[in-house]
């Protein structure tokens, strides 16, 4: 999970939002995660990681934290510091998804790696009609090219030209599009029951 940037929008650390029941942005995903049978979550930190950790700490959730001190270079240098993480003998592939994105459910997830497990599909994502939302799912196959890719642009060309029907989840679960980026939209999901979900 990617949660080491600025949050400069929301104007205070995402994965620090409560989230209801206790829990957090971060620590809301890290359960989800661990309810949809993935074991072993990093989180990716960078600007105020010492608070993150903090917050999460009280939280009971369990996660491996992965510091990245290049934050600033953007989205793709946190990916890349988790990949490298996370790739060791016997890892087939791994799951990202953002800290923006808390309110996914844990189907979703399964049902994402489900489609991996059968199709084999070296990007699985959940979509919704031209939508395309998070996790995602990259296969070991792809670790170097996203590695290799320009930091300008990010890993998108990466994962779009790998995307395809195969890899493709319809869900119609709004929590694995809604991307909560400022005051008005984390006040909208609020106001739409979205801090109390399980």
């Amino acid at each position: 999970m990617l949660a080491a940037g600025r949050s400069s929008r929301m104007g205070r650390p995402k994965a620090n939002l409560p989230l209801g029941q206790g829990d957090t942005f971060l620590s809301r995903i890290v359960r989800t995660f661990q309810t949809a049978g993935i074991d072993d979550v990093l989180v990716v930190v960078g600007h105020d990681a010492d608070a993150i950790v903090d917050a999460f700490s009280r939280t009971g959730a369990v996660a491996r934290f992965v510091p990245n001190p290049d934050y600033e270079q953007g989205q793709l240098s946190s990916l890349v510091k988790g990949l490298n993480a996370a790739d060791r003998p016997g890892v087939a592939a791994v799951l990202v998804t953002l800290v923006d994105v808390p309110l996914v459910s844990p189907d979703t997830v399964r049902a994402v790696v489900d489609r991996y497990m059968v199709g084999g599909a070296p990007i699985v994502r959940p979509v919704r009609g031209d939508e395309h939302g998070h996790p995602v799912l990259i296969d070991r196959a792809l670790f170097d090219q996203i590695r290799r890719a320009d930091s300008a642009l990010g890993p998108k060309p990466v994962i779009r030209a790998h995307a395809s029907v195969e890899g493709d989840v319809p869900t119609d679960d709004e929590g694995a599009f809604l991307d909560i980026d400022t005051p008005a939209d984390f006040e909208r999901a609020t106001r739409y029951g979205a801090s109390d979900a399980v």
